[in-house]
């Protein structure tokens, strides 16, 4: 069996629609970690503690295939950068946009925003955004094989500022990375969750 470890994005969990929906379609051959990333709590999110999280259960769960979707994406990328070596599939990935994090904000701490995970809005502490705001994860490109799939109608992550990334990244990619434009896709990608799973498969080594 193999071992997709998958990162699920800001504002999210594992029970996410996405995860939920490529479930059954990866198992029973390919066995899906989906760790929880709000910690401390959402309320006191942490950036440095989201990534001990991740490392922790690569440690105990060591991946065949790492996937993260949105800011999932820059948690793979930084366990990456922790050695965890193996190819990467970044779904509408927050890439070269961490400025946004901060300047789109409106003022006040706490700030509200809305919980995929809890359907309502949900207090968040300002400071979680400043770190954010200052992460360049995404500076360099990771080792190993990377594979991002964006939507060209995503309303949450600029595309073509995603698009530079990769250029900025593409001399110095491992073979067989690629990325693939979904042109009416959005950020959730829901409605492409088979491209998903298939390219998640292609990704693992050695998977037939």
């Amino acid at each position: 069996m193999s071992r997709l470890l998958y990162f699920h994005g800001f504002a999210s969990s594992p029970a996410s629609a996405k995860i939920t929906a490529l479930r059954p379609m990866l198992e029973p051959e390919v066995e899906m970690i989906t760790p929880d990333l709000n910690v401390p709590s959402f309320e006191a999110l942490d950036w440095n503690a989201i990534v001990e999280r991740a490392v922790e259960v690569a440690r105990g769960h060591p991946p065949d295939v790492i996937a993260g979707s949105s800011m999932g994406a820059l948690v793979a990328l930084a366990i990456a950068q922790r050695g965890f070596v193996a190819p990467l599939v970044l779904i509408a990935p927050a890439l070269g946009i961490a400025d946004r994090w901060r300047t789109q904000l409106p003022d006040g701490d706490p700030i509200f925003v809305f919980n995929h995970a809890r359907h309502a809005e949900v207090p968040i502490h300002r400071k979680f955004f400043d770190q954010m705001s200052h992460l360049r994860v995404d500076s360099n490109p990771p080792p190993s094989r990377v594979t991002v799939i964006m939507g060209r109608a995503d309303e949450s992550v600029p595309f073509d500022i995603v698009e530079e990334t990769w250029r900025r990244w593409k001399p110095r990619l491992a073979k067989s990375s690629k990325f693939i434009a979904i042109e009416d896709g959005d950020h959730g990608l829901t409605a492409h969750v088979d491209l998903i799973a298939r390219e998640i498969r292609e990704a693992i080594p050695n998977h037939t």
